[in-house]
C-alpha cells in the first residue's frame, strides 16, 4: 500500500490524494468483514444504514461501510472489485466535486459508491449520461449492483409516458440523459396540477462525461415550444431563389464563424427575384429575413454533416457526439428552409413556451458532482460557474497506449489515400481497427474506398445507431474495422478478443482534427483501456 501512495504523489492532486488514501484504507480494512456476509445479510445492510441516518449520523460516517459494501455488491453481481483508485473516484464524486480519471478506468463502476450512498438519504440520485443507449446499458448493468443490495433504479429515456417517469423518478436511483432530466423540468413547470407533476425535488446529480454536459452544451437551451398558424409555401419559393446566387460575387462564407452574407450583387439579383424596391426596407423585414435563413440552409448547413433525413423528417446531428437529436429543431425558421432544401414537408415555425440552458438546470441541484477522462484544462470554468474543483485521479496500472505523431497532407484526396493503405496494411496483420471521422459525410465516403478494395468494415454513424450495441460489441474482434463518427468516442467500451493484444491492441486512426481537442483525446481513449 505504501509503494501504491508514493507512486500517487508524483501529480498535481499528491496531497489531496495522500489525503483520501486514508479513507480508502478504511474501506479495505472492512472488506474481509463484509466478504462473511452472505448475499441476504448484504442487502439488509442497506436498511441498517437508512435506519442509522434517521438516528442522526452523516453520510460521512457511514462512507466506509457503505463503500465497502457496494464493493463486495459488484464482486457478486459482476465479478468486478472496485479498484482503489475507483473508491479515490468514488470519494471525490460524494463531495460534490469532479473527479478526473482516464478513458478505461471504470468510470462506471467508481459512481456506484456515491450513487448508494447518497440514494440511503431518500431523496432520489440522479446519474446523467450523454446518450439513451448509454443510459439503458449502464441502467441495466450497475442496477445488478443496486438490485442486490435492496435498492430500485429507474430509467428516463425519449419515447416514454408520463406515469412511466414519475416511477422511474420514485426511484432509488434514476439514469437517464441531460436533456430528458431537463424538458421533464420543465414540462413540470408548465403543468396545472401538482399530480401531474414527475420529478422530485433535484437533490443530487453525479454527470458523467460532465466536460461535454456542462461544458460544450452548458448554454444549449432546451426549449419546449408550440406551434404557430403560418404559411409554410413561403420556404419552397426561397429554397428555389437561393441556388442561383453565385459564391464570392453575390454571397461571402466566412467559416471561422460560420456566417454567409449577401454582397451588394446578390440583394439586387433578390429584389429582381421577389420584384422589391428595397429588400431592407422595414416592410420587407420577414422577407429578407427568409432569405438570409434559406442562404444558410444553402450555404452552411450540410446534408450527413448537420442533419440527416429520415422517413422525410431532418433530424439535427450534435455536433460534439455525432447522434441524432431526435425532436430538436433550430429555431428562427432555420428548420424550415432546411426542410424546402431538402423538399421534405414543412413543419410550422414555433414560438417558445418554456425555456431553461443546461447550465442554469443543473446549478439548481442541491449538489452536483461530475467525471470525465479531459476536465482539468476546464477546472477554471467549473470553479467559476459550478463551484466544482477537479481532482485528476491516477491510473490503476502505468499507460500502455503508445501516441503516434500526426501525418500531413497536402490535399483530402491524399489523406484518405494514405488513410486506406494503412487500414489495408493493419487488416492484413488482424488488428482491429477504429477510424473516426468528424462527419457521417466523411465516414460513408471512406467506407466506399474501403469497399473498393474489398476490406470487410462496420460504419457507426447516426444513421446507425440501432445497431450501436452489435457494432461496439464486434469492434475489438481480430481483422474488425469500424469506421465511426465521434458517436464511438465518449463511455463506449470496446472489449478486446482473445489474442488480440498479442496483435497490438485496437488501433486508433483519426482522419481528422475536431475543433474541441477533448473530443480528440476521447476517440484516442477507446485504445489501451
Amino acid at each position: 500500500m505504501f509503494k501504491f501512495i508514493r507512486g500517487l504523489m508524483a501529480g498535481d492532486d499528491a496531497r489531496e490524494i495522500k489525503q483520501l488514501m486514508r479513507i480508502v484504507e478504511t474501506v479495505n480494512s472492512l472488506e474481509p468483514q463484509f466478504e462473511a456476509l452472505n448475499t441476504d445479510a448484504l442487502a439488509v445492510k442497506t436498511g441498517e444504514f437508512k435506519e442509522r441516518l434517521s438516528r442522526g449520523e452523516k453520510l460521512d460516517d457511514l462512507l466506509p461501510e457503505a463503500y465497502a459494501l457496494v464493493r463486495e455488491g459488484a464482486k457478486r453481481a459482476l465479478g468486478q472489485r472496485h479498484f482503489d483508485v475507483q473508491v479515490v473516484g468514488g470519494i471525490v464524486l460524494h463531495q460534490g466535486r469532479i473527479a478526473e480519471m482516464k478513458t478505461g478506468e471504470g468510470k462506471t463502476l467508481a459512481l456506484t459508491m456515491p450513487a448508494y450512498l447518497n440514494a440511503l438519504s431518500g431523496k432520489g440520485v440522479h446519474v446523467v449520461t450523454v446518450n439513451d443507449y448509454l443510459a439503458r446499458f449502464h441502467s441495466q448493468w450497475m442496477g445488478r449492483v443496486y438490485n442486490l443490495l435492496n435498492l430500485e433504479v429507474g430509467l428516463i429515456v425519449h419515447g416514454i409516458n408520463p406515469e412511466e417517469r414519475r416511477q422511474s423518478y420514485e426511484a432509488d436511483i434514476t439514469y437517464g440523459t441531460n436533456n430528458e432530466f431537463g424538458f421533464d423540468y420543465l414540462r413540470d413547470n408548465m403543468v396545472l396540477y401538482k399530480e401531474h407533476l414527475v420529478q422530485r425535488p433535484l437533490h443530487f446529480a453525479i454527470v458523467d462525461e460532465v466536460d461535454s454536459i456542462l461544458i460544450d452544451e452548458a448554454r444549449t437551451p432546451l426549449i419546449i415550444s408550440g406551434a404557430i398558424d403560418q404559411d409554410t409555401s413561403q420556404y419552397y419559393r426561397y429554397a428555389k431563389l437561393v441556388p442561383r446566387l453565385r459564391s464570392e460575387t453575390e454571397y461571402t462564407l466566412d467559416e471561422k464563424t460560420r456566417t454567409v452574407t449577401l454582397t451588394e450583387e446578390g440583394v439586387a439579383k433578390m429584389e429582381k427575384a421577389l420584384n422589391l424596391e428595397n429588400l431592407y426596407d422595414d416592410v420587407n423585414m420577414e422577407i429578407s429575413h427568409h432569405v438570409n435563413q434559406a442562404l444558410r440552409a444553402h450555404v452552411l448547413m450540410k446534408r450527413d454533416r448537420d442533419y440527416v433525413v429520415k422517413d422525410g423528417q431532418v433530424i439535427i446531428v450534435d455536433e460534439f457526439t455525432g447522434r441524432l437529436m431526435f425532436g430538436r429543431r433550430y429555431s428562427n425558421g432555420l428548420h424550415q428552409a432546411i426542410e424546402a432544401k431538402e423538399g421534405v414537408k414543412i413543419e410550422r415555425e414555433s414560438q417558445t413556451l418554456a425555456s431553461i440552458t443546461l447550465q442554469n438546470y443543473f446549478r439548481m441541484y442541491e449538489k452536483l458532482s461530475g467525471l470525465t477522462g479531459t476536465a482539468k484544462t476546464e477546472e477554471d470554468e467549473f470553479r467559476k460557474i459550478y463551484g466544482m474543483d477537479v481532482v485528476v485521479i491516477p491510473t490503476n496500472r502505468p499507460m500502455i497506449r503508445k501516441a503516434l505523431s500526426d501525418m500531413v497532407y497536402r490535399t483530402e484526396k491524399g489523406k484518405f489515400k494514405a488513410v486506406v493503405e494503412e487500414i489495408v496494411a493493419r487488416h492484413s496483420t488482424g488488428q482491429p481497427l477504429l477510424v473516426g471521422t468528424i462527419s457521417i459525410e466523411k465516414s460513408e465516403l471512406l467506407s466506399d474506398m474501403l469497399k473498393k478494395r474489398g476490406i470487410s468494415h462496420d460504419v457507426l454513424n447516426a444513421k446507425q445507431h440501432e445497431r450501436e450495441a452489435e457494432i461496439v460489441a464486434q469492434a475489438g474482434c481480430k481483422g474488425a474495422v469500424t469506421i465511426a463518427t465521434n458517436m464511438a468516442g465518449r463511455g463506449t467500451d470496446i472489449i478486446l478478443e482473445e489474442g488480440v493484444a498479442q496483435l497490438g491492441g485496437l488501433h486508433i486512426l483519426g482522419t481528422e482534427r475536431h475543433e474541441a481537442r477533448r473530443i480528440d483525446n476521447q476517440l484516442r481513449g477507446r485504445s489501451g483501456r
